[in-house]
């Protein structure tokens, strides 16, 4: 079985790939919960909502996020009755977030919602938000508290980031099967997201950290900072305020306690060889990761099969996974 974690859209991308060299039923994919929000009384869940959406074949090509060819009247609709518009919501993206919290008010966890969703798409992958409790992102910011979605997408994440802290994420536990799937998986692989608010969330639940410590896998990521920036978004600041540099050793000192390899664009290459030694990191029993580079940049479905079979080919899993 392959594990990946993702968040964001590199994340999806890297899920899709995925999907093309593995038998749905030997991948599994715990997708970030710490972006969900409340909006117009639905419970949405953007991360999760992107990966069922690409493994279903629905997701916006032009967009990255939402459903392909939607509609947004019922948004210009509700600016119209002077409701929030911030938040882009399509008509149909709609009614999935309409059956999710129908379920949840009937009693369903986040995680058995999930599942019954996918079902409903026609997706045998394994899908698993994080945790079943709700866990917020939350940024300290020059404009004050903000949740991710404001900061995100309502802020265009313009505004100067003090700190980032995951509410709720003390007192919540792994969705179910999370961590037996750390534990079972031949192989663990995190997408190229946001180490600070995509990857960071779902490492701040307890025991999913201590777990991927103890995992007998290997683990691979692939590095969301290209050429010294990232692909897309506000990693890069995001990681500097959290005291890594925006580069891909940067990329490792996040995941150092438990990273393999660390899979970066061709194009950062050069750097492999300024990887600072153990000797001067501040814990030197952490993890070194080996560097391995290659294109990592997914425009088409081509690149997104290339690069997840070279995913498998440095875990010396694709034989085994059937590519």
């Amino acid at each position: 079985m392959i594990v990946v974690f993702t968040g964001g859209t590199g994340g999806t991308k890297l899920v899709q790939g995925l999907q093309q060299v593995v038998a749905p039923e030997e991948l599994t994919v715990i997708v970030n919960t710490g972006d969900d929000i409340e909006w117009w009384g639905l419970h949405v869940s953007p991360d999760v909502d992107s990966v069922l959406y690409g493994l279903g074949g629905l997701l916006s090509k032009d967009r990255g996020w939402g459903v392909d060819g939607d509609s947004f009247r019922c948004l210009e609709r509700m600016k119209q009755l002077d409701q929030p518009g911030w938040f882009s919501l399509g008509d149909l993206d709609l009614a999935t977030h309409l059956t999710r919290t129908a379920l949840l008010r009937a009693g369903k966890t986040l995680s058995e919602a999930t599942a019954e969703l996918a079902g409903k798409f026609g997706i045998r992958v394994h899908v698993l938000p994080m945790s079943d409790n709700r866990v917020s992102t939350i940024l300290d910011t020059a404009k004050g508290t903000l949740t991710f979605q404001e900061y995100f997408v309502r802020e265009r994440h313009q505004v100067e980031v003090q700190a980032v802290r995951f509410e709720g994420a003390e007192g919540a536990t792994p969705a179910p099967g999370v961590i037996e799937a750390i534990r079972q998986a031949e192989a663990i692989a995190f997408a190229p997201s946001n180490p600070v608010t995509s990857i960071g969330p779902i490492l701040a639940v307890p025991g999913i950290r201590e777990a991927l410590r103890s995992t007998p896998a290997l683990i691979v990521a692939v590095s969301p900072i290209v050429g010294g920036a990232a692909v897309s978004g506000p990693a890069g600041q995001l990681m500097q305020m959290n005291g890594w540099p925006s580069t891909i050793h940067g990329v490792a000192q996040a995941y150092d306690d438990f990273l393999d390899i660390l899979v970066i664009d061709a194009a950062d290459a050069d750097a492999i060889s300024t990887q600072p030694s153990a000797s001067s990191r501040e814990d030197s029993s952490n993890k070194a990761a080996r560097f391995l580079a290659t294109n990592t940049m997914m425009h088409t479905l081509g690149d997104k099969r290339n690069l997840a079979a070279f995913l498998l080919d440095a875990c010396e899993l694709r034989q085994n996974a059937g590519a």
